[in-house]
């Protein structure tokens, strides 16, 4: 397929597409026309680098896995470095989780009590 019939159906812009092969994720064949030419594998391969750049990873955090897929694995999470790279994931996650915790222990520690107020407006005792 052509690359814009890969990114229609990888949900990606062309221009994403240019750029992932500009970084080595990937890698084109090209036609004798000189166009691009892509199959299902790098499909599955631009919906790897798609989910994980959702969860949060940089593009090349994502390289492990594509050479993952790349090298026949069923899934991009099932190479010794891609687990590597989803483990300090995982670290960084859960110290962005306490640091957060910590916002939220400060913030509720303000509201605490209402002030009392600096004038307080009572009812005509009459």
């Amino acid at each position: 397929m052509r690359i814009g019939e890969l990114g229609r159906r990888a949900g990606v812009s062309t221009r994403a597409l240019r750029h992932y092969e500009e970084l080595g994720l990937l890698p084109a064949r090209r036609r004798a026309n000189g166009y691009r030419d892509y199959d299902e594998r790098d499909l599955r391969v631009v919906a790897e680098i798609r989910s994980l750049v959702d969860l949060g990873f940089a593009l090349e955090e994502t390289r492990p896995f594509v050479e993952c897929l790349r090298a026949g694995h069923a899934t991009g999470a099932s190479c010794p470095d891609s687990r590597a790279v989803q483990r300090r994931k995982v670290a960084e996650v859960d110290e962005w989780l306490a640091r957060l915790q910590a916002v939220r222990v400060q913030l509720a520690a303000q509201l605490g009590e209402p002030p009392d107020p600096r004038c307080a407006i009572t009812p005509d005792a009459t």
